[in-house]
């Protein structure tokens, strides 16, 4: 495999030559959707005329756009502390795996410009089909239950605690991160502020969240559709572990965590980090 690929970089890297590619980065991560998207462009090399100029320089957006698509890629966080370029150092299974996902991405769009240049538009998602999460996320030996509610001692209140009764009302949760830098992950965490997890992949039935992956993140309610018509909002305190995973209060928490309990929202992972 390791060779085939091989190959296969000096094949690509012969037809840069060939084409005079357009190298100019058009790439993005939409994090709401969990998609990559990317735009490659090529030109034919000079004195190439016709069919033969559009097959070239065709062939050149095509490895252009794959090389973008392998950059952004290899910058993806996985979680808090771990990008999957460092995953497929460690590991030569993921490297191979992650590398056959990015040839395997979908062309989605071909188009010329009026100045002749030919772009190709790819697309890959990070779950479902096509999606490398069922190779950087790894499947817990059993799932963990979500923790129960917190005691919050107060000078008159017994040393026990009762969660009220789930309301059932909730389609889902946003955690409002605005006015904190906010860094993206695969598999984020959702923290109290005593430092106990709250959410996290090892909750969730794991075949479900490589599917539809754990959260989406959006800029503006409009965008927060993941978390239903009638979502539980909860304002973040701060973003913890590089930024990755938001810290809400002990109170927050055990609200959020009583109202799961009839809802279920969070094993549905209908979570939105609004940042």
């Amino acid at each position: 495999m390791i060779k085939n690929f091989k190959v296969l970089g000096i094949l690509l890297a012969a037809i840069f030559l060939l084409t005079g590619f357009h190298a100019e980065a058009h790439g993005t991560t939409n994090w709401n959707s969990n998609k990559i998207t990317v735009i490659g462009q090529g030109i034919p090399s000079s004195g190439t005329y016709g069919a033969q100029a559009k097959l070239l320089a065709k062939r050149a957006a095509v490895v252009d756009a794959y090389r973008q698509l392998a950059e952004i890629v290899h910058g993806v966080n996985v979680d808090a502390e771990t990008t999957v370029e460092q995953m497929m150092v460690s590991s030569d299974i993921v490297r191979t795996t992650v590398e056959a996902k990015i040839k395997g991405a979908r062309i989605v769009d071909e188009n010329i410009t009026s100045d002749g240049i030919y772009e190709v538009t790819v697309e890959m998602p990070l779950f479902g089909t096509g999606g490398i999460a069922d190779v950087v996320i790894e499947r817990p030996q059993s799932v963990i239950s979500f923790p129960e509610p917190e005691y919050i001692p107060e000078p008159i209140t017994p040393p026990t605690y009762t969660p009220p009764a789930p309301s059932g009302k909730y389609t889902g949760v946003i955690i409002d991160c605005r006015g904190f830098r906010v860094n993206p992950v695969m598999s984020p965490v959702i923290k109290n502020s005593r430092g106990k997890k709250l959410y996290g992949h090892e909750n969730l039935d794991y075949d479900y969240i490589i599917e539809h992956g754990m959260v989406s993140y959006a800029d503006s309610m409009s965008q927060a559709g993941r978390a239903g018509s009638n979502p539980l909002i909860i304002k973040a305190e701060r973003m913890d572990d590089f930024n990755a995973n938001p810290v809400i209060s002990v109170q927050d928490g055990n609200f959020m965590l009583s109202e799961n309990r009839g809802a279920k929202f969070l094993d549905k992972t209908a979570v939105v980090f609004l940042y």
